[in-house]
């Protein structure tokens, strides 16, 4: 089985090369964050002439999450238990003591996809360390943890793919001096990485296509993907069941390249059979 994952940073946008992609590649998974469609928007049309059932979380222009699978698409879930929901940052005229309704976003869906259970994440930015956003996206991946030591409890096969917005080491950014401070580096998000890891979660780590690091995401700025100026914040994480089967993962950049690129790179991941 080949399992994907891409943060197309616009499904609408990135649509003509997610389809060149998906023919040239074959994957049988496929975990796409990021799609900013509503779920009635999703090009489950166009993916489908292709041979892939979908799966879609999306309430709009913002985030979204979605599966693709032509090995079977069942027991789809779309959010998972106790996730909790963002509000926005608070007015500077909001009384102490209040909180505005906290919604949840489109950010997981999971499905069963032959004899894995996938999910794709897109999980909070975080954006500055004093944010409520960050303060969100701390309590969004313990809420994560929970849900997923359930489905391993139960005996899943369980693959997490997706952007993380966390580099795992200072060896998944470029340079980790200029992150000080900052959010996907910070000791309280690299914790909860951990954290998931202790239910026996292991990390795929892809072999980079350039380079010694594999790096999955470069920011628009002129020269910071040809300079290799990234960090690895796409992430596929399995329980030994899973890992065990892997032959191959690697980061495709020549999809990074080009007119019109998502600013991340998909990481592609080959399975044998069980056992």
């Amino acid at each position: 089985m080949r399992l994907a994952t891409w943060n197309v940073n616009s499904v609408k946008a990135r649509l003509p090369r997610l389809l060149g992609w998906l023919e040239e590649t074959a994957p049988d998974v496929v975990c796409l964050q990021e799609t900013k469609c509503a779920a009635a928007a999703f090009p489950a049309a166009e993916v489908a002439e292709l041979g892939y059932e979908s799966a879609v979380h999306g309430d709009g222009r913002w985030n979204g999450v979605a599966i693709l699978s032509r090995v079977g698409l069942t027991e789809i879930s779309r959010g998972f238990p106790g996730e909790p929901g963002y509000a926005g940052e608070p007015a500077e005229d909001t009384p102490p003591g209040t909180a505005p309704e906290a919604p949840t976003e489109a950010r997981a869906i999971g499905a069963t996809c032959g004899d894995l259970r996938v999910w794709s994440l897109y999980a909070p930015n975080g954006r500055t360390l004093d944010a409520v956003h960050y303060t969100y996206k701390l309590a969004w991946f313990a809420s994560l943890r929970e849900a997923f030591a359930a489905e391993i409890a139960a005996g899943a096969a369980l693959a997490a793919c997706g952007d993380y917005n966390v580099a795992p080491a200072d060896a998944d950014v470029w340079d980790p001096s200029l992150f000080i401070g900052s959010t996907h580096v910070s000791p309280p998000e690299r914790e909860a990485l951990a954290a998931l890891r202790s239910l026996g979660l292991h990390d795929i780590v892809p072999t980079p296509m350039k380079g010694p690091f594999p790096f999955t995401y470069w920011d628009y700025r002129a020269g910071m993907f040809h300079q290799n100026k990234g960090m690895r914040i796409d992430l596929v994480y399995a329980v030994e069941a899973v890992a065990s089967r892997v032959v191959a993962a690697y980061v495709d950049r020549e999809a990074r390249k080009g007119k019109g690129p998502s600013d991340h790179a998909p990481v592609v991941v080959d399975l044998g059979e069980p056992g």
